[in-house]
């Protein structure tokens, strides 16, 4: 079974740029598609980015423009690079992989994820 495991949260000011890591242990199954999600306090978890099945790149509105998905197969690892970022984009950042997410699916499990805060 594949574990999951993000990094590279913290406190930033808005306006400021962060990048989070999801390292991979084992392999992937190659048709699993990987993406990031969020939960802020009182908030349901919302996708933020994702591979489609095809390789694309899919956004949720609030973030177009400021946040790149990105992975690195050598290396079994996804980025989120995050910049501009505003307050409301605090929350636990999480990563993911499953044939769902492919199809815009937010998964059941989760890891531990890594906490981000912007503050004004």
């Amino acid at each position: 079974q594949v574990q999951l495991v993000e990094s590279g949260g913290g406190s930033v000011q808005a306006g400021g740029s962060l990048r989070l890591s999801c390292a991979a242990s084992g392999t992937i199954y190659s048709g699993y598609c990987m993406g990031w999600f969020r939960q802020a306090p009182g908030k349901q978890r919302e996708g933020v980015a994702r591979f489609d099945r095809d390789g694309r790149r899919i956004y949720e509105d609030s973030v177009k423009g400021r946040f790149t998905i990105s992975q690195d197969n050598a290396k079994n690892t996804l980025y989120l690079q995050m910049n501009s970022l505003k307050p409301e984009d605090s929350a636990m950042y999480y990563c993911a992989a499953t044939v769902g997410i492919c199809s815009g699916y937010t998964p059941d499990n989760w890891g531990q994820g890594t906490q981000v805060t912007v503050s004004s």
